[in-house]
């Protein structure tokens, strides 16, 4: 079965979790974030930029700045870590058919359709689980 390769929604619940988790008050640096995510750097970093903008980290230069949550964690929603990250990329991972073919002017206008329904649905379930909850173990 095909994979999604976008997995920036997986890593931002990670990172947040772990920050969450955390309980001595240092900041947490992009190395020890890769380590655990086991993604590169950059990778976490590109991830951290919507989730700083949104409010829920704040980043420390320096060699012994770092990452750490600064929104309590039952206050970051699921739902909202996924718009911010996933934005209005299509779920379903659709194609770009020949605009010459009927067919696949037909086939792509029916996936965009059920793919904003996927997409609804998916925000929807999201939306009644916070960080807090996957710190907890609780979403099931």
């Amino acid at each position: 079965m095909a994979r999604s390769t976008n997995t920036q929604f997986a890593v931002a619940v990670h990172v947040l979790t772990y920050l969450a988790g955390r309980t001595d008050g240092m900041p947490v640096s992009s190395a020890e974030l890769s380590g655990s995510t086991r993604v590169n750097a950059v990778h976490v970093r590109r991830v951290m930029g919507p989730l700083r903008e949104a409010g829920y980290v704040r980043s420390q230069p320096g060699a012994s700045g770092g990452w750490e949550l600064v929104a309590a964690p039952e206050s970051i929603p699921l739902s909202r870590v996924w718009t911010l990250l996933q934005g209005d990329d299509p779920v379903l991972g659709l194609h770009a058919p020949d605009p010459t073919c009927d067919v696949g002017r037909g086939v792509q206008k029916t996936l965009a359709q059920l793919d904003h329904g996927v997409a609804d649905a998916l925000a929807s379930h999201l939306s009644r689980f916070t960080i807090a909850d996957v710190l907890a173990g609780d979403v099931g």
